[in-house]
């Protein structure tokens, strides 16, 4: 483990510092509080080792700056005091102290408190792992592997409000799988799910890093395109609607006898600033449009076409 050990006096800070270091640990020490949080800031310990009273910030403040700042991380917190004094324990566990020592150190004492520390945050370490594979998870479809309406959710609230901001541009199109019901009822369902994979793959293969593709329910498709006008982004789509009728994937209850994709597409742009909601409407408004041209193709929203320039 990493410990840090804030003391101010010289000969406890180096019977802590041995200790730590006689018994396997990485030792990291400071001389007074201020220096130990910027220490704790740059080197993010598993265990702080930290003295009550000593100058800049005091053992207690120390604690409660980290506590504050240590996020989905956890870290052991060990007072060390002279005083040894139930008021002083007291206050410390109020401050976010989860053990204490008293003075003079006994290294076989620390030890223990180090035993301890280490089962305690690998413990942490293993929720923290577990909490962020469940946010994930329930933020993935399960079937395509894509993202969910969740992480589209945050996910297009953080790009519009940073674009609101900055100025900057983005597209958002929903594409949908064309007679994807008759699929169903021709191949049956375990095929259409099998479609539906392949579809996201395809989708997947043909975006940049920066794109957002989500599986927006049933057989639709949504993506998210970052810093692309409609013009830009139509482009894109038009790419990944002949990627997904390139897989050539039979569907005899489609007029072009493979599986193919109808988009609508809305942008923000400067001649177009609204909110995200009236985006969405609007690409599925386009949508429909494009479903009732005919299918397999792209319809871009009214509101969100570049003006013509004479």
């Amino acid at each position: 483990m990493k410990v840090l050990v804030a003391d101010d006096d010289f000969g406890s800070r180096l019977v802590a510092q041995a200790a730590v270091e006689h018994y396997g640990h990485e030792c990291i020490v400071a001389a007074d509080g201020s220096s130990a949080w910027e220490l704790y800031k740059q080197h993010r310990p598993q265990v702080v080792v930290t003295d009550l009273m000593m100058p800049g910030l005091d053992g207690l403040e120390l604690c409660r700056a980290i506590r504050s700042a240590e996020g989905d991380s956890y870290t052991y917190l060990v007072l060390v005091t002279s005083k040894d004094s139930h008021e002083d324990v007291v206050a410390g566990m109020h401050a976010g102290a989860d053990d204490y020592v008293a003075k003079p150190l006994d290294p076989f004492v620390l030890h223990t408190r180090l035993l301890v520390a280490q089962r305690v945050t690998s413990l942490h370490t293993d929720l923290a792992r577990y909490r962020a594979a469940l946010a994930e998870q329930a933020r993935t479809d399960p079937l395509t592997k894509l993202h969910n309406r969740l992480k589209l959710s945050e996910d297009l609230e953080q790009l519009h409000r940073k674009c609101a901001r900055y100025g900057t541009d983005y597209s958002l199109a929903i594409c949908d799988v064309d007679n994807f019901k008759r699929y169903n009822d021709i191949y049956g369902h375990q095929a259409g799910d099998s479609a539906l994979q392949a579809v996201a793959a395809s989708l997947t293969g043909e975006s940049r890093q920066s794109d957002g593709i989500y599986r927006f329910g049933g057989e639709e498709f949504l993506f998210l395109l970052p810093g692309q006008s409609a013009a830009g982004a139509q482009t894109r789509l038009e790419r990944a609607l002949d990627a997904v009728q390139g897989l050539g994937i039979p569907h005899s209850g489609n007029p072009s006898g493979t599986l193919t994709l109808s988009a609508g597409l809305s942008a923000y742009v400067p001649e177009h600033r609204v909110s995200s909601e009236r985006l969405l409407k609007e690409a599925d408004i386009a949508l429909y449009a494009a479903k009732s041209a005919g299918r397999n193709r792209i319809e871009v929203a009214p509101e969100a076409r570049q003006p013509t320039r004479n």
